[in-house]
């Protein structure tokens, strides 16, 4: 892999820390100074990683799997890049099955509808590439989750920029599953629908097929560039594979259901 850095280990070590500053503060930022902006996807990556050790300094945190973004057209259009990334998830930052959202705790949240997976062993990476074929071999079980991406830079985000986006965690916020794990063959995910409703009412209707067709091939291509990095995936972490709808801004006092069909729903309280 051709690696192009552009940017001092110190200045990637200072915008980690503002970043996480920001994220423990919930607070915005205009932007990071130049010496320290990422201006390619290494940089981005490596800020990411920097943030990740200050993540894991947090009493009672521990990785709890990743997060793909831009897996979906419109949401790709909303940020302005036509490719994947991902960010970490954190078990401090995420929960099964809660009932109540603080607004409090977020600066500019969005709320997205994903399919979870959950990794089946410990991945060897030696034998990738993997494919479709492989995939019942690497993962063991499909859920619904609803991922609140939270973006650290106060502009609007198709003006974020990827790299930006990488660097703060691919913009994850936090994580909620359901408890509820299926069988992977229980579930046509070449086609399945997905609703999210703000107050009872449908916002938005979107389908699993908006997340690269299907959301196993977000997870291929998941475990896949990790394996190029070195990076193995661990048996029981999950992957959110992305938004099977756009990206939908939360405002406080409303009740967020999003309804998975036969994978069952999540229901919420923002307040």
């Amino acid at each position: 892999m051709n690696l192009h850095y552009s940017m001092l280990k110190k200045n990637i070590i200072q915008a980690a820390k503002i970043l996480f500053e920001h994220k423990l503060n919930k607070t915005g930022l205009k932007k990071l100074d130049s010496k320290i902006e990422p201006t390619n996807l290494e940089d981005a990556y490596r800020i990411q990683d920097e943030l990740k050790i200050l993540y894991l300094t947090l009493q009672n945190n521990e990785t709890l799997g990743k997060k793909i973004g831009v897996t979906n057209k419109e949401a790709a259009a909303q940020v302005g890049i036509n490719e994947p990334f991902y960010g970490n998830l954190y078990t401090r930052f995420s929960a099964i099955n809660i009932t109540k959202l603080y607004s409090k705790n977020f600066n500019k949240p969005y709320i997205e509808p994903e399919i979870g997976f959950r990794i089946k062993e410990d991945i060897n990476i030696s034998l990738a590439p993997f494919n479709k074929n492989d995939i019942e071999n690497l993962i063991d079980g499909v859920l619904c989750s609803i991922e609140i991406v939270d973006f650290r830079f106060d502009k609007p985000i198709n003006k974020i920029g990827a790299y930006n986006l990488i660097a703060t965690n691919g913009a994850s916020d936090y994580w909620i599953r359901a408890e509820s794990i299926y069988p992977l063959n229980s579930i046509n995910l070449d086609n399945h629908e997905v609703k999210i409703l703000i107050n009872s009412k449908i916002k938005e209707i979107g389908n699993t097929n908006n997340v690269l067709n299907n959301p196993i091939n977000a997870a291929l291509w998941l475990i896949n560039t990790l394996a190029l990095k070195g990076e193995p995936m661990l048996k029981g972490q999950f992957i959110s594979t992305g938004s099977c709808t756009k990206a939908i801004m939360l405002n406080n006092n409303c009740k967020i259901k999003a309804d998975f069909g036969s994978l069952g729903s999540i229901e919420i309280d923002y307040i």
